[in-house]
């Protein structure tokens, strides 16, 4: 599980991976923004003290650094919302280059992936709002974000890999053929999602990762390193 952890985060900056590693950051930061302006917005249309100068700056200042702390927890549905875009081309990337012996995965139509990716945003999005509105119950607000997260990426990138080669029943029942393996792979992609400014390449590394994680479970003909399996 670690060595495939090492060896997805080495990917996600490799020269194989730069193309869509510099498309994944550029629109993780945008739709970050894009939810920043949006709520800083939202704020200023609630929150109106212009007779109060000094107390309109304290509040704005506060309410600031409120945005960036909570704006931590959004990571994870810009994450969520951007799966559907990378994971299949990540997980061709990997394929190739660390299984060529394994029949090569199929992507999932258009429709299929627009669908998934609005359905598992929406559920990220309550998760994550949980865990902020938790913000101030010291300890609980951290367990909710890592078990709500580890539990939702796992499930979704673990079922996006296993589904580049199976339908989507017998993907969830590997799934849940090996919950305990698939929710540890998915407490390690909470784990990188809490990281600062390396989260932002939380969709790269969690299609990657979870590629490994899927041919280990599913008994794939060759290794991550690319020797062959020890009978």
């Amino acid at each position: 599980m670690i060595s495939a952890a090492g060896l997805a985060l080495s990917e996600i900056f490799s020269p194989p991976f730069r193309s869509v590693m510099w498309k994944s950051l550029g629109l993780t930061i945008a739709v970050l923004f894009i939810i920043w302006l949006l709520l800083e917005g939202l704020l200023g249309w609630l929150v109106d003290i212009r007779s109060y100068p000094w107390l309109e700056t304290t509040i704005s200042i506060v309410a600031g650094l409120g945005l960036f702390i909570g704006l931590g927890f959004l990571v994870a549905p810009a994450a969520a919302l951007l799966s559907g875009m990378f994971t299949d081309e990540v997980a061709g990337l990997v394929e190739r280059t660390h299984y060529p012996a394994d029949p090569p995965g199929q992507d999932l139509s258009v429709a299929a992936a627009i669908g998934d990716t609005i359905a598992f945003t929406g559920i990220v999005i309550v998760v994550n709002l949980v865990a902020l509105a938790l913000l101030l119950v010291p300890g609980v607000n951290l367990v909710a974000f890592f078990i709500g997260n580890g539990y939702l990426l796992g499930r979704e990138y673990f079922e996006a890999a296993a589904r580049r080669f199976t339908g989507r029943a017998e993907a969830r029942a590997l799934r849940r053929e090996n919950g305990p393996t698939v929710f540890v792979a998915g407490l390690l992609i909470a784990l990188f999602l809490a990281v600062p400014l390396l989260n932002l390449f939380t969709p790269l590394f969690a299609a990657a990762f979870m590629v490994h994680v899927h041919k280990r479970l599913s008994g794939s003909r060759r290794m991550a390193s690319g020797q062959p399996r020890n009978p």
